[in-house]
């Protein structure tokens, strides 16, 4: 047999086993993912689904929450996790053992521990509380039956938990920034804000942003910060869009559920429109 038909011979059979090995994935994918989403859009088609949306004051005082939510946390965390992408950057003994604890939030269960930290937070048998009452004799606040105190604590476990993977994500950054330069710049006597400002910012500024705007993507699908530490309440004045559904799916409202997910689309589509257009530079 000539050298070619053999080539194109086992050309065809690579492309078909390529094949057959990417049809479990397709099927996943159109039994996990795109069924999902279509039979989501269908339920959310009437019209009158997001009248009684609308008509909804929750669901107003979910998007603001939304809203703030996606302001705060995610600036607070980026900005947190650059400069202590800067101080575990160090080679002391010490700053590798104390990173080693940084992480633990990150690593460890999300269910568990947003639980913990909630049932630190009862105001009757709680550990502040209790730690409050015998070193004041006072009552301690009651943490999560304030909408304000509620929706502050869902975002400092929010940052808590994914801070350590973005600092982790802003070292390798770092990282990559070659050491001569700095050496240079000690050199020419530059400062530490000097030597941020001019080498580690400009080689880290696409990260950064790129970074920023792929935390506000999953901060948008974020359920368990505020679901399982408020459950939305108290009267559910914590809900966010990412949480809403549950409260009418829990109505038996399902209709109503799926148009909560969708009005959230103009939100998400255009971070995935920035996110997919600075990843293909």
């Amino acid at each position: 047999m000539p050298a070619a038909a053999r080539s194109a011979r086992a050309l065809s059979q690579y492309e078909l086993w390529g094949r057959l090995l990417v049809v479990p994935y397709l099927l996943v994918f159109a039994v996990f993912v795109l069924y999902p989403v279509i039979y989501g859009l269908w339920l959310a088609r009437h019209p009158a689904s997001y009248t009684k949306l609308f008509d909804d004051p929750i669901f107003f005082r979910s998007a603001v929450n939304t809203l703030v939510f996606l302001f705060v946390a995610i600036n607070v965390k980026m900005m947190v996790a650059l400069v202590l992408s800067g101080f575990f950057i160090r080679t002391r003994w010490w700053i590798k053992a104390l990173s080693v604890l940084f992480i633990l939030p990150w690593a460890v269960p999300s269910i568990p521990t947003i639980l913990s930290v909630r049932f630190m937070l009862n105001p009757e048998w709680g550990v502040i509380n209790s730690l409050i009452f015998r070193m004041t004799g006072l009552d301690g606040p009651n943490w999560l039956n304030d909408p304000t105190l509620a929706l502050s604590f869902s975002m400092l476990m929010h940052i808590w938990k994914s801070l350590p993977f973005w600092t982790l994500i802003l070292i390798a950054g770092r990282l990559a920034i070659p050491g001569e330069q700095y050496e240079a710049a000690s050199v020419d006597g530059a400062s530490n804000w000097q030597k941020f400002r001019f080498i580690t910012w400009p080689a880290m500024r696409n990260l950064y942003v790129t970074s920023t705007i792929l935390s506000a993507i999953w901060t948008l699908g974020d359920f368990n910060s505020v679901y399982l530490l408020t459950g939305g309440g108290p009267a559910d004045l914590t809900h966010v869009l990412a949480t809403l559904g549950i409260r009418y799916l829990r109505l038996d409202q399902v209709d109503v559920a799926m148009a909560s997910i969708v009005v959230a689309l103009p939100l998400v589509l255009p971070l995935v429109y920035f996110m997919m257009k600075r990843l293909s530079k």
